[in-house]
């Protein structure tokens, strides 16, 4: 039997999504429905497991060894609300041969399309059945803690440091560090198991801010609307038009920025759009969001009303500023990768996670590769092999620590 994947498989049938729109903490009371199972979970296996009244989920393995550093591992627990994510109905395909994936009738992948296919030829995959996500983001990271909880409460022998848990809610909607309990986890420094290929080690983020636009139109009927009507949905889209087009992030990669459209509502009195920035370089990050006000300035003075009203909000900064002085955890999870036959995988996330908001307020956290892939839609899947690598990875981390 296999725990690891049977946990995962467990999970992923629970419906954890968040909710961008919520006024609630955290966004869906559902994500607690597996937070509640996980605590469960910790307790049958000897630890003093709870979750707290704002959803996060902590523990603590106690120190058998004096002197060492305490470490902490974090995922979370919900899932992206950008694809369906209730009815999960996960499907094994068993030493994946590198051919076309066929999810249903109307839904495949090809490998050379999805060129992440081609990593896991020779391995055993969880796929979906097209019609919701995964999960894989981020319950990969989820039931590999927990076979590491499992591990360390069936081998008392093996000597470690102080070891703490937390599985956190609304991180895909940027709150999953808001309400983090340091008063209680009280680690050294920590790693978030979020990343995807095994054997990834990821310290350097996005800088993000959410940008919200509110566009007021004049309602005139079109009868008699020449030089009177201001279609708030055409101010919107001329709003669009004058952002720099190829910071659309379908044209860019690696440590390029970008401006997202990810709402759009209107009618002809009132429009609203809201737009994720993302860059790495902070000057670069400064100048998009500049970008915006001075559009937005600009069509205020062409039509002589405030057209439009401009909204910004950072959510998180590049963790790398701190990090870049304490790259003691980096290597230590780069030699643990070395030990485990792997060569470490150094890349830039194009996105965010828990880590970056909690280097920032004093806990250290890169971010791990838990073995799943293309996030966040139908066509996420994982690979049985790279989930155990990276549960040993993560022994291995506590053995280099405890050394």
């Amino acid at each position: 039997m296999n725990t690891l994947i049977d946990r995962f498989l467990r999970y992923v049938k629970i419906d954890t999504q968040s909710d961008h729109e919520s006024k609630t903490f955290p966004s869906t009371e559902k994500q607690k429905d597996l937070s509640r199972l996980l605590v469960e979970e910790l307790k049958a296996m000897g630890l003093d497991a709870f979750l707290d009244k704002d959803g996060y989920v902590y523990t603590k393995i106690e120190k058998n060894v004096e002197g060492k550093k305490a470490l902490g591992f974090i995922a979370h627990v919900d899932t992206s609300p950008d694809a369906p994510g209730k009815n999960v109905n996960p499907r094994i395909i068993k030493n994946y041969d590198g051919s076309i994936v066929r999810l249903n009738d109307e839904l495949s992948m090809h490998p050379n399309q999805y060129p992440a296919l081609k990593k896991v030829i020779g391995e055993d995959i969880i796929v979906t059945d097209g019609h919701t996500l995964l999960g894989a983001d981020d319950k990969c990271g989820v039931a590999e803690i927990m076979e590491l909880a499992a591990y360390y409460t069936t081998h008392k022998d093996v000597k470690h440091g102080d070891i703490y848990i937390c599985f956190t809610p609304d991180e895909e909607i940027g709150q999953g560090a808001d309400r983090f309990d340091f008063e209680f986890f009280k680690a050294d420094f920590a790693y978030t198991a979020d990343g995807s290929e095994v054997g990834g080690i990821e310290y350097e983020n996005f800088n993000a801010a959410t940008i919200n636009l509110n566009f007021t139109g004049i309602s005139i009927h079109p009868g008699s609307a020449k030089h009177k009507l201001i279609n708030a949905a055409h101010v919107a889209f001329e709003f669009h038009q004058m952002l720099p087009t190829f910071l659309n992030p379908a044209f860019t990669e690696n440590y390029e920025g970008f401006n997202h459209l990810t709402q759009i509502q209107g009618q002809v009195e009132h429009a609203h759009t809201q737009y994720i920035v993302r860059n790495h370089d902070k000057n670069l990050f400064k100048k998009q969001k500049d970008d915006f006000i001075k559009i937005a300035n600009y069509l205020n003075d062409k039509y002589e009303y405030q057209v439009v009203k401009i909204e910004i909000k950072d959510s998180y900064f590049n963790m790398y500023d701190i990090i870049k002085d304490h790259m003691y955890v980096v290597e230590l999870a780069k030699q643990a990768t070395i030990n485990q036959g792997l060569e470490p995988k150094i890349e830039p996330i194009r996105g965010g996670t828990d880590g970056a908001r909690l280097t920032y307020d004093g806990l250290i956290c890169p971010n791990l590769g838990t073995g799943g892939y293309q996030f966040h839609g139908r066509l996420e899947f994982a690979s049985i092999q790279q989930m155990e690598k990276a549960v040993e990875i993560y022994k291995e981390i506590i053995k280099l620590n405890a050394e």
